[in-house]
């Protein structure tokens, strides 16, 4: 069966999350293009679109009308030839709309999985728990024909571990999408020793397909990304121990965020990412490498605490950040949780200008990483940035090059160890998944 022929069916289990929403509305427009060629205008196209909760399918309803019209706005040109023989649509508006409604017309909400039976692809973005994943593999399996693919979202969980827990017969393959799918170039796609030669080629087509940066990583706990970004996590958490009996916890966290953010010049700084994913995700993939990787270092009683507090991070529908080891405003850090009273920390003038002091300046002529971000000489001005951090006797320079060396050091690993099978895979991931402007396997040191 051919990728299109595939695209004529199919399922998102876990469709209203913000990993399966994103990539219902990418598949979604790739089917209604289809649809729309001369040859395919009397095949049914059905996408369905399956979630546990009426209410956020309800959500997600308008969610996909409002970004398959995103999509139809930035692609007039291609619409019009798909529309070439429909005289009545003249003005931009029309088409966008016409497009809109045909793409929404291949749309299934449900939240009876039964539905996904005749699907030819499965995309699973469902909760990160091994248990759940396989018990909805299983089921899929007794509903499903013999020739469904299936698709996991998962950012951790061997893949082959669950294509034989579910038995599943090697028609199980990792592709996981980073948030938001809509917008995120990298795709991580992991393969098991049993996956078969015809999926492992969809992959890559459908990737095409899609326009992503397709970025293989071998069927390790953790794979690339949460490989390094876990590692990186731990190793920021355990400097702020070390640092919080001089600074207590709000200063050594508004530290070290200031370190990866400023100092590393990074799109955000380490514990607001931590926020951002969400404290609870953060600590079960640790349990999930911890488990599936046999290495009891995989853990933080920082984040066990947090968690157990009720403080866990994350994101509302709009995208907008919630409090976790930062309180934000207007997405902007504004607080830090302080264990001992249970409440936020306010940031103030004068508390940060006390300990930005401590920290000491940055380089003169440093840019931050929005500036840098289009900067032809990136390259060479940051070797400058480096090279000034390394004349510096200050304690945010010396940090910051102590962070640079571990995160290179857990780059390296993941190739050592297997998980990669390159720097330069490393590097992919880390630039296109995290926006970093380096790669951690770098010669800045």
């Amino acid at each position: 069966m051919t990728l299109d022929e595939r695209l004529q069916n199919v399922a998102v289990i876990g469709a209203a999350g913000k990993m399966g929403s994103g990539i219902g509305v990418l598949i979604a427009q790739e089917m209604a293009k289809l649809k729309l060629q001369k040859e395919n205008r009397d095949k049914v196209y059905r996408l369905v679109l399956i979630d546990i909760s009426e209410k956020a399918l309800d959500g997600l309803r308008a969610y996909m009308r409002t970004q398959l019209t995103k999509v139809a706005e930035k692609s007039t040109v291609l619409l019009r030839k798909l529309y070439e023989d429909r005289d009545d649509l003249i003005e931009n508006a029309d088409i966008i709309n016409t497009f809109v409604d045909d793409a929404t017309s291949v749309l299934n909400f449900t939240t009876d999985i039964d539905v996904a039976k005749d699907a030819h692809l499965v995309f699973e973005a469902i909760v990160e728990n091994e248990k759940i994943k396989i018990k909805i593999y299983k089921k899929l399996k007794k509903i499903c024909s013999d020739t469904t693919f299936f698709l996991t979202n998962t950012s951790s969980i061997p893949i082959s571990y669950l294509d034989d827990k579910a038995g599943l017969d090697g028609r199980l393959i990792g592709y996981h999408f980073y948030n938001p799918p809509v917008v995120q170039r990298l795709v991580e796609v992991i393969s098991a020793k049993t996956t078969t030669e015809e999926l492992r080629n969809l992959g890559q087509e459908l990737g095409k397909r899609l326009r992503k940066k397709l970025v293989p990583s071998n069927d390790i706990s953790g794979f690339i990304g949460n490989g390094h970004f876990m590692r990186d996590g731990l190793y920021a958490i355990s400097e702020v121990e070390r640092l919080k009996g001089k600074f207590r916890f709000p200063g050594a966290v508004y530290i070290m965020n200031r370190i990866t953010q400023d100092f590393l010049i990074r799109p955000m700084g380490i514990f607001q990412l931590i926020d951002y994913v969400g404290i609870d995700v953060f600590q079960c993939i640790l349990k999930v490498m911890r488990t599936h990787l046999g290495d009891k270092t995989l853990k933080s009683r920082v984040i066990d605490r947090l968690v157990k507090d009720g403080v866990l991070g994350g994101q509302y529908p709009d995208g907008s950040q919630k409090d976790g080891f930062l309180k934000y405003e207007k997405n902007r850090p504004v607080g830090i949780y302080n264990f001992r009273k249970k409440e936020y920390f306010m940031l103030n003038d004068k508390w940060r200008k006390k300990v930005d002091e401590k920290i000491g300046p940055l380089p003169e002529a440093t840019l931050p990483w929005r500036a840098l971000l289009g900067a032809p000489n990136r390259e060479d001005l940051l070797k400058k940035h480096f090279a000034s951090l390394k004349t510096m006797k200050t304690m945010g320079a010396e940090l910051a090059l102590d962070f640079l060396k571990k995160t290179k050091e857990i780059g390296e690993k993941l190739v050592s160890d297997g998980v990669a099978n390159s720097a330069d895979d490393v590097n992919a991931v880390l630039t296109n998944g995290f926006y970093w402007l380096y790669g951690p396997i770098n010669n800045f040191l």
